[in-house]
């Protein structure tokens, strides 16, 4: 691994870094690391102090609440809670409302593609007695709200589905299933890690009761995280220590990463509707190109449009290995995933994409491409042009490939009419 990465810093065809990862990170903003530093150096203070640097401290925290608040149209402020990341904020969400529930009762209700933070989370709870429903998703990743109206039982006291897959890009019927969920007084908890910064979110429109974001996916830095509560849901804290964030969230707030992660929400809310339109039109681009010149090519998810998150296009090689094919283009100057960061090496087949039925030879050639607010469509038509050069190079090395050519195997996404001669393309 680590000479496939030399290889990429000194390749001869690496002319200029084409970043389109944004689902995983994204640089931080000029605006926000400026920001950022006096709290590093002169307003250095604990928020918990009672001198004026503390002081300074907290009345900075007090603006990011603000700056989030806007950004989700939170009533208040005070229902912003700041976490180490998103995957804190997801296990706050999931074990402290499962927890300040159980009187009510011990079922939760999960979509069964959730990030491995939400069915990990949830998974843990069963030695404290909780059990699960897991509601089956469509081909695209769709969850279906009547789905989730037959999971729930007398006993339901959480429901947990995504805004926006982190896989598959496929945006929920959330208004749908929360409204249902309201008609029995179920708490509903929303996991935006991967659309917030990207997608309007209007947590009193769409009647969320919890919602978790991560401020690295849309240019605010790591080492923070964001859980929304509506003042009316019960949540209690699961982890030991002071009593910041009123009580729910032990541990000295990270000030710098808050403060910056605020611009970056600011920022965000500014210039969404141009942020959304520019990466839609990406997306767009993208996938028009690749399937014109790429053959033996799938799209996983819904089409891009209105139901596909628009930093989000997972696609299929057939006959090519993804992560390979990920690794090949990185030596060309493309940066993109393969399969979800957060999905084990040992697992074969992403779960999502076993979920969704997709062929384990399909969701093997798995590449996710997340354009940002600053590719152009310059960039699109490149990272085209490379990709179509790296697929045909791995095919070139493919036996299985070499196989096909020679009619001695199908194409799954192709079959050939039975009789038929070897393939031509």
């Amino acid at each position: 691994m680590l000479a496939v990465r030399a290889r990429a810093r000194s390749h001869p065809e690496m002319k200029r870094q084409i970043y389109l990862d944004h689902q995983a990170a994204t640089p931080v903003l000029p605006e926000a690391l400026e920001a950022m530093l006096p709290f590093f150096r002169t307003d250095f203070g604990n928020p918990a102090s009672l001198h004026h640097l503390g002081l300074n401290a907290r009345d900075a925290l007090a603006r990011a609440r603000e700056q989030f608040a806007a950004l989700l149209n939170a009533e208040l402020p005070e229902e912003i809670i700041f976490t180490s990341g998103g995957t804190e904020a997801v296990n706050l969400a999931i074990k402290g409302g499962a927890l300040a529930n159980e009187r009510h009762g011990k079922h939760i209700v999960v979509s069964d593609i959730e990030h491995p933070a939400v069915l990990n989370s949830v998974a843990a709870l069963a030695a404290q007695g909780f059990t699960c429903t897991r509601v089956k998703v469509d081909a695209t990743g769709w969850v279906d709200p009547a789905a989730v109206r037959a999971a729930l039982t007398d006993e339901t006291i959480l429901v947990a589905v995504h805004h926006a897959n982190h896989d598959l890009g496929t945006v929920e019927p959330i208004a749908e299933i929360a409204e249902l969920t309201a008609e029995r007084g179920v708490p509903l908890f929303v996991d935006a890690v991967a659309s917030a910064g990207w997608l309007e979110l209007d947590v009193r429109a769409l009647g969320i009761s919890l919602l978790a974001l991560s401020p690295q996916r849309f240019y605010g830095p790591k080492g923070v995280g964001v859980l929304y509560r509506n003042q009316r849901t019960r949540l209690a804290g699961i982890q030991h220590g002071g009593r910041q964030e009123d009580g729910r969230r032990a541990g000295t707030e990270n000030v710098p990463a808050i403060v910056g992660a605020g611009v970056a929400a600011e920022v965000a809310r500014r210039e969404l509707p141009e942020r959304q339109a520019h990466t839609a039109m990406l997306q767009r681009r993208l996938w028009e190109q690749i399937r014109e010149r790429i053959p033996y090519v799938c799209l996983n998810g819904p089409e891009p449009g209105p139901r596909r998150n628009p930093v989000n296009l997972n696609v299929s090689f057939e006959f090519t290995e993804g992560e390979g094919l990920a690794l090949l283009l990185d030596t060309l100057g493309v940066a993109v995933a393969s399969g979800p960061s957060c999905v084990s090496r040992a697992e074969k087949v992403p779960p999502v994409l076993a979920a969704i039925g997709l062929d384990p030879s399909l969701a093997q050639g798995n590449i996710l491409l997340s354009p940002g607010r600053d590719n152009t469509a310059a960039d699109v038509d490149d990272a085209v042009v490379l990709l179509e050069q790296a697929v045909r190079r791995l095919r070139g090395m493919s036996p299985l490939w070499d196989e096909f050519q020679r009619g001695l195997v199908d194409s799954v996404l192709c079959p050939r009419a039975r009789g038929a001669g070897p393939a031509t393309t």
